[in-house]
């Protein structure tokens, strides 16, 4: 017995005994919770339906039209998990409806047959996942039943954007030629274009939730997350509270400070992934990295971050800002190029100037695309995130002047303005 468990141990996986084998085990690890539930399947059914899957697979191979055999062996448990769900059905006081007890069995059959067909990664990756679908019932239906219609929406429309749109774009960098404007070639790879959009939706997304989830219990939480979703919500949100509580001061300068490290975070992530085939914007991690160091470290040393603090965000996602940010970027892309072709590099800065106002992650992701393409060179990207980041800092302490609050005001131009200065001498230092 112990000389055939060696054999079994050293045997490839290529091995029909080993993925006979596995894919039992596999079976009996589905049936796990389905047994714990009191399920009318349980471990030693499941276990027996992953190993049909593998056997009937196995013999496939050997056998003339072996490949009827498979369907028949699907068949065959469809049609018992309809019996199942019939029998739960009438039964209802013994299991109700088992939909998932008949959907179980059939992903168990799968996985044996992926297991035995040689996707055994695969296999386990299935087996795995839909045992945590399994276990975590409750914690997903209370999810799903805490979900607002905009937010399912939310979801459905990045669904879409990510997994729909994304595969049907080009793989290969597309060129465009438009003399009539001054472009003579122009560059553009539609997935990574698309990707960067999808990034920045994907990041409102898991914050939104952050700051739902935590947003009510401290201003670390509130300032930086909030400011990664809508760093423009944060503005407002400490507007809001410094009119109604004008001793909530230090900690709404706190909260524009953090937003201000979110937004630099962003910006920084998206200049170093996206650049790593291109070869790295390395000079703008530093400046950006003083940026957000620096943030965090008046925040700390100016306000009480177990502060409690609401923050109101509409959606997780909005196709419209996604679209927007998009056309946004699109056209800095191609003004930027005209700009880089017609005057120069300092035209194609000041155009990410000014996008920065409106949208530095725009002006970032233009920058960096120009650079994928090779129509700007790296000090001339760098330039262009370094500046557009420092004119959505300027453009944020603009917009608290709009309230009532000089102190708070003040502090955040303050603040602000010394960070600036940090973050420039640190450009300078790399730069020269």
């Amino acid at each position: 017995m112990l000389g055939f468990a060696l054999q079994l141990v050293e045997a490839p996986l290529s091995s029909p005994v080993v993925q006979l084998a596995l894919a039992a085990a596999l079976g009996l690890f589905l049936g796990l919770e389905r047994e714990w539930s009191q399920k009318s399947a349980g471990v030693r059914t499941f276990s027996l339906i992953s190993l049909l899957g593998a056997v009937f697979t196995l013999l496939a191979d050997e056998l003339a039209g072996g490949g009827s055999l498979v369907l028949v062996g699907g068949v065959l448990v469809i049609a018992q998990g309809v019996l199942l769900a019939v029998r739960g059905l009438v039964d209802e006081e013994r299991d109700g409806l088992s939909l998932t007890t008949s959907v179980s069995m059939l992903v168990a059959y799968g996985v044996g047959a992926m297991v035995a067909t040689g996707f055994v990664l695969e296999g386990v990756t299935v087996a795995v996942i839909s045992s945590l679908l399994l276990v975590l019932k409750r914690e997903l239906h209370a999810f799903a039943d805490s979900l607002s219609r905009q937010e399912v929406r939310s979801a459905t429309e990045f669904a879409i954007l990510a997994f729909v749109v994304y595969p049907l774009l080009p793989t290969d960098a597309v060129t465009f030629t438009l003399p009539a404007i001054g472009i003579e070639s122009l560059a553009i790879e539609p997935r990574v274009v698309w990707l960067m959009v999808v990034t920045v939706a994907g990041i409102g997304i898991v914050n939104y939730a952050v700051v739902q989830t935590y947003g009510g219990r401290g201003i670390a939480v509130t300032g930086f997350f909030g400011g990664l979703a809508s760093s423009t919500a944060v503005v407002g949100t400490m507007l809001d509270h410094v009119r109604d509580e004008p001793d909530a001061t230090a900690y709404a300068v706190a909260a524009i400070l953090l937003a201000n490290a979110a937004m630099a975070t962003r910006n920084l992530v998206i200049a170093v992934v996206f650049t790593l085939s291109a070869g790295l914007l390395v000079d703008a991690v530093i400046p950006l990295l003083v940026v957000v160091v620096g943030s965090f470290v008046v925040a700390a040393l100016t306000a009480d971050w177990g502060e409690s603090v609401e923050m109101d965000l509409e959606s997780p996602f909005s196709l419209r800002y996604v679209l927007g940010f998009g056309a946004v970027f699109l056209v800095v892309l191609v003004v930027g190029a005209i700009a880089q072709e017609q005057v120069g590099s300092t035209a194609f800065v000041l155009t990410a100037v000014l996008t920065g106002l409106v949208s530095s992650a725009g002006a970032t992701t233009s920058a960096v695309l120009l650079f994928r393409a090779g129509t700007v060179d790296a000090e001339t990207a760098v330039l262009a995130v370094l500046l557009s980041t420092a004119s959505s800092i300027v453009v944020k302490g603009a917009l608290t002047w709009v309230g009532p609050n000089r102190e708070f005001a003040r502090k955040v131009a303050t603040y602000s303005t010394g960070l600036l200065v940090a973050a420039g001498l640190a450009a300078v230092l790399v730069l020269v």
